[in-house]
């Protein structure tokens, strides 16, 4: 398809996402956003690791709950499981989470209790093992002022500021060196942060900008083909 119109324009979400497809006529990366108060930081104590999102072997959930484990830090994990992951859930998760008492399997979550979950948390675990094109919930943990521990995939360096936002990690014993370290992080840096790139206002605006550009661009071909004729 990129190929047989490889003129039309394409917004990417990330750098990353434009790797499998650099036919395409990319015009701008522009980051995802979310209503600069759908989340917002709570007042409540940081006494456990977190996981939100999805149980699939792509997200490294059974990665998150070793890490957690070693640190001897609760884990709590807020996340659905597709009808595609219920076997990694039946022959891997659920034993880990049986077999152990740092794990409290929450489910999945609404929006309104997001705010809570993650601002509660010490960090929000994202040990990743595919070409992530964006990760909404390291975005989500930022609203909430909780720093990110991810794995170096996909758009996680575009997303994630090393030792600002949290920390870019290549495996588990890499995470575990990380996690004393969270709580030296400015949380209110991580609030900002998110208020200064990751907004859904931001989003539109830059949309905006591209649109504008693009109008421009058709409008000058048009009097260009009239003046021709």
């Amino acid at each position: 398809m990129f190929q047989t119109f490889s003129e039309v324009p394409v917004v990417s979400v990330s750098n990353a996402q434009r790797r499998p497809l650099p036919q395409a006529n990319w015009i701008r990366t522009i980051d995802h956003g979310l209503p600069e108060n759908l989340l917002v930081p709570k007042a409540v104590n940081h006494d456990y690791l977190a996981v939100l999102g999805r149980i699939a072997p792509e997200n490294g959930v059974d990665r998150a709950i070793r890490i957690a484990t070693r640190c001897g830090i609760p884990l709590k994990i807020a996340a659905k499981v597709d009808r595609a992951d219920q076997d990694y859930y039946n022959e891997l998760i659920r034993l880990l989470i049986q077999s152990n008492p740092l794990v409290d399997y929450i489910g999945e979550i609404s929006d309104h209790e997001k705010s809570d979950f993650l601002s509660g948390a010490i960090g929000l675990l994202a040990p990743i093992d595919w070409p992530e094109p964006f990760g909404l919930v390291m975005i989500e943990a930022m609203a909430c002022a909780t720093p990110v521990i991810a794995y170096n995939r996909g758009s996680v360096a575009e997303i994630v500021e090393d030792g600002v936002t949290g920390f870019i990690v290549e495996d588990e014993m890499s995470s575990i060196a990380c996690i004393d370290r969270l709580s030296h992080l400015d949380r209110a840096a991580i609030r900002r942060q998110f208020e200064g790139r990751f907004t859904v206002r931001r989003m539109a605006l830059v949309y905006m900008t591209v649109y504008r550009s693009l109008m421009k661009m058709g409008e000058s071909r048009i009097k260009l083909a009239s003046s021709a004729e």
